[in-house]
């Protein structure tokens, strides 16, 4: 019998945008990247999350005036009862997105655009994926850790099977656009929070990013504007280039660097009924492994004690009390949370500790007696 290969290659647009007002009367960003130089008028279905709405209740007029001075484009508003992380096990959340899709005829010539953090972004991302195999997606991330993380990557996913984005899809989406007057209105601990993704993608990419975190670390803690937005979106920009550039943007393969910390992280986030958010799951998930990486003698205890001490200075937990969770064997919880990690790739196990501030290497097996060691030891550093 024969056969033959054929090699199919993708060249897709990852457009990241920065700006402020969006909507207003004289941004028209938003509109020349939607419309169609050939003249072709386009839905844009919007969603919006609901919480945004009512931090700005007049979002939605101004959403609609924006694309009513546009001629190339035709606008469809819904505003979703939903948000945080509770939308991403609600399967009517994604029902209503599909619902609306239908309803409004938008079609693979139209667009998605989702106005929200990055739980609501996931849902309606998964959604405009999945009808008509593909929608157009924009996403206007609203919170510090949609901005500069999850926000620009081509990740969409839900909660499934008591596991962390078991539902989902890779999809670029059409743009992405950070819109930073909605980053200074969320309340303080959020924003702070959402900065552990820019500790991390500094950690595992760029040693100078970490020093100047370090170096504005008590800014960042007192949420000054402009270094705040520095902060975003130098972490945007390294999160996108990593996906755009470093050879696996759709995660075939078994390493998964821009994952630092979250092995525990997810695991932390289920076994607590995800009243532990993500951010803080990720912080308490990244101080693990790097102490892990300390105590392999990969980096100095000096630079564990560096990273350890940038996240409690942003306020950010070493330890949640989930780690004590114990099964009938005596085994901590977590440590099933390698396993589904593994399994979530297939493959063999792998995970990223750290070699350098600012460099990472994959590792494929753990000690879990030295991981009970890391546990107790960033337990007692955070009651210092």
């Amino acid at each position: 019998m024969n056969g033959k290969d054929y090699t199919i290659s993708l060249n897709i647009q990852h457009r990241i945008r920065f700006t402020r007002d969006a909507f207003s009367g004289d941004n028209r960003m938003l509109e020349k990247l939607l419309t169609d130089e050939g003249g072709r008028v386009s839905k844009v279905l919007v969603f919006i999350e609901h919480a945004v709405a009512e931090a700005f209740p007049e979002l939605e007029t101004q959403v609609e005036d924006y694309f009513a001075a546009s001629e190339g484009l035709e606008f469809r508003g819904v505003r979703l009862d939903a948000g945080a992380e509770e939308c991403k096990r609600d399967e009517q959340v994604l029902q209503r997105v599909w619902d609306a899709i239908e309803e409004e005829k938008v079609d693979r010539h139209s667009y998605v655009l989702c106005i929200g953090g990055g739980a609501f972004l996931d849902v309606v991302g998964f959604g405009a994926a999945t009808a008509h195999r593909g929608v157009r997606f924009v996403r206007l991330p609203t919170t510090t850790l949609s901005q500069d993380d999850s926000g620009v990557g081509v990740k969409n996913g839900i909660n499934a099977f008591d596991k962390k984005n078991w539902l989902g899809s890779f999809a670029v989406p059409y743009a992405v656009i950070n819109d930073f007057n909605f980053l200074h209105t969320q309340p303080e601990g959020i924003r702070r929070d959402g900065l552990v993704e820019a500790v991390k993608v500094a950690l595992v990419r760029d040693p100078a990013f970490f020093l100047w975190l370090e170096d504005n670390v008590k800014s960042l803690f007192e949420l000054k504007a402009e270094v705040l937005e520095e902060a975003v979106e130098r972490s945007a920009i390294q999160h996108a280039e990593h996906i755009a550039q470093g050879g696996d943007p759709f995660e075939t393969g078994s390493s998964r660097p821009l994952d630092f910390g979250h092995w525990a992280a997810h695991k932390l986030e289920q076994l607590t009924d995800f009243d532990l958010s993500h951010a803080e799951a990720v912080s308490v998930g990244i101080a693990l492994d790097t102490v892990y990486s300390w105590k392999t003698n990969r980096i100095s205890e000096k630079d564990a004690h560096r990273v350890l001490d940038i996240l409690d200075n942003l306020g950010l937990p070493l330890y949640h009390a989930a780690y004590e969770l114990r099964g009938e064997d005596g085994r901590r919880k977590v440590i099933a949370g390698l396993e589904e990690f593994r399994e979530h790739l297939g493959g063999q196990l792998t995970v990223l500790l750290l070699k350098g501030l600012g460099e990472g290497e994959d590792v494929h097996e753990l000690d879990e007696a030295l991981l009970d060691e890391c546990i107790l030891y960033n337990k007692a550093y955070e009651e210092k």
